[in-house]
């Protein structure tokens, strides 16, 4: 199931979501590391599109005479005739050419040398029993995606749990597994670990080839999937090498939240003209920012809003540190918990307890919605979007405390109204957006990607 938005309401009749219980499987990953291998920077001046240019710096030797490349994801809507192509036949398929023209905006010829290109990569098929009827000559056939023959495999990376996806091209969720962070001496050994599980995964799919591989964490992901995360106490981590040596794959790395924001884009590309901010909340705190159907990546690294100051609190922050991540993360709530007398190890033991009745873990939850409300407002306030959208467990897995958290944006922003939206993902979140990574070189430049895969 794809990620998907809930009808917009604004903060005056703000919708509470039906829960989705939380499932975590973990899986052994206890084979050899793959051996690691030394990067070495493809020859910059055979890359002639963005695509090429975006893997450039990050190729290094792959299997056989191929070469395993790192990619920086455009997480953007796609502009280029195949890619336009492709998304007509994601969105509308089976669809004939001429409405494929109308959709797109392209010419009748144009798509006409597209569909043939991507039938021809294996992307899209036809359709000849949907052929109209009566036609006289050559009939008509509309075209779709392929979602039997490829598959693409997702890695969220996150704090205490890292998720493992495949997807078809539909960006539909194939398979998916959730371990726990593997702990180690250094970051490439827990990412190795991370890669030996995936592998084992992705070969359940034997007769299906995979296309490509995404992961999104936290923290700042420069050229060459390199990732500093200190809350994991990563410097320098080479997240993108590493994942690509063990998969054998082409790999695109990103933010975490930057990923969750272009997810939308993938679910909802109807709404490309318009603004909205990203807003995650769940062991981390994040935004994203997109606009015209472009997700914002700053240079510097996705904005850190973990520092942010939540002003006095009643049970949360019992260190009073002032900040919002210790105040509003899952770990915050766990320690206001424990501090304030409860028997509970992690979140989800408060939000039990919260279900059953209990005052003190329904007050702790309460508040938590009332900070993240302010601090949503403040921040919308600032980029002044068309929507705000509401990303990750902090806002779902407790959905009683949504007309606490719309009232504290009505209350605290200076706009009249706001349009609050939250994400229908609930815990399938960082999954949705691992799978928008490990797809954005293909929807954005489909024939390329495919012929870099072969």
């Amino acid at each position: 199931m794809t990620a998907t938005l809930d009808r917009a309401s604004t903060v005056e009749s703000f919708t509470t979501l039906p829960r989705t219980p939380r499932q975590t499987r973990p899986l052994a990953y206890g084979s050899s590391p793959a051996r690691p291998r030394t990067a070495t920077p493809r020859d910059a001046g055979q890359s002639s599109t963005p695509l090429r240019r975006a893997l450039a710096d990050g190729a290094v030797p792959g299997r056989g005479a191929g070469q395993i490349h790192i990619a920086t994801p455009q997480l953007q809507l796609p502009s280029k005739p195949a890619a336009l192509v492709l998304r007509a036949a994601r969105l509308s398929g089976p669809v004939f050419r001429d409405d494929a023209a109308a959709q797109t905006g392209l010419s009748i010829s144009t798509v006409n040398r597209q569909v043939g290109a991507l039938l021809k990569a294996g992307l899209i098929r036809e359709r000849a029993d949907l052929a109209p009827a009566g036609a006289i000559g050559r009939p008509r056939l509309p075209f779709e995606l392929n979602v039997t023959d490829f598959l693409t495999v997702g890695i969220h990376i996150g704090y205490k749990v890292t998720a493992i996806t495949t997807y078809d091209l539909l960006h539909r969720v194939v398979g998916a597994i959730q371990i726990a962070t593997p702990t180690a001496e250094n970051p490439e050994q827990t990412l190795q670990a991370i890669g030996a599980s995936a592998r084992r995964f992705v070969g359940r799919w034997a007769g299906r080839r995979v296309l490509w591989a995404g992961v999104a964490m936290g923290g700042r992901v420069g050229e060459g999937g390199i990732v500093d995360h200190p809350r994991l106490g990563w410097e320098g981590a080479p997240v993108g090498r590493v994942i690509a040596e063990s998969l054998g794959l082409p790999v695109s790395v990103a933010s975490h939240v930057e990923a969750m924001a272009a997810a939308e884009l993938v679910v909802n590309p109807d709404d490309k003209r318009s603004s909205f901010l990203y807003f995650y909340a769940r062991e981390m705190v994040g935004i994203a920012f997109s606009v015209d159907g472009t997700v914002h990546t700053p240079a510097a690294g996705p904005p850190v809003i973990g520092h942010f100051p939540v002003g006095g609190t009643r049970l949360l922050d019992p260190r009073r540190t002032g900040r919002l991540e210790d105040t509003a993360s899952d770990t915050g709530i766990v320690d206001a918990a424990v501090a304030n007398g409860l028997d509970v190890h992690d979140v989800e033991q408060v939000h039990e307890l919260a279900r059953g009745g209990d005052p003190t873990a329904r007050a702790l939850l309460e508040e938590r919605a009332e900070v993240l409300g302010r601090t949503v407002a403040l921040i919308a306030d600032i980029f002044n979007p068309d929507h705000i959208i509401l990303g990750g467990q902090a806002f779902t897995d407790y959905p009683a405390t949504l007309p606490t958290l719309a009232k504290a944006v009505r209350e605290t922003s200076v706009a009249e109204r706001r349009d609050v939206r939250v994400s229908r993902s609930g815990t399938t979140v960082q999954q949705q957006a691992a799978g928008a990574v490990s797809l954005d070189a293909i929807y954005t430049d489909p024939l390329e990607a495919i012929a870099l895969t072969a």
